[in-house]
């Protein structure tokens, strides 16, 4: 099975994270299949999220289940995080 799930990359105390899809057997840092975008916690509002929103709603069509955490940054960029489609509220 495929999950879209964070790699955590950067140092200690500076977080830096990858959007990716992966293997659900795979490790956190372990062997990626495609990467989707990233995430740094520490950034400005307007520069923490950058996703490719084409990619994440061809990997949730094929039946890719994103993480708790994905799933929150999804509807953070009014994306639902059930079909990849752009929320029409927004």
């Amino acid at each position: 099975m495929v999950v879209i799930r964070l790699k955590r990359m950067g140092r200690t105390h500076r977080p830096f994270y990858r959007v990716n899809a992966m293997d659900k057997r795979a490790p956190r840092n372990g062997r990626v299949i495609e990467e989707l975008g990233w995430f740094n916690p520490l950034a400005a509002d307007d520069k923490q999220i950058e996703l490719k929103i084409d990619r994440i709603n061809y990997w949730l069509s094929v039946g890719a289940q994103p993480s708790e955490t994905v799933a929150s940054l999804l509807r953070r960029v009014d994306c639902d995080p059930k079909s990849g489609k752009k929320l029409e509220n927004a």
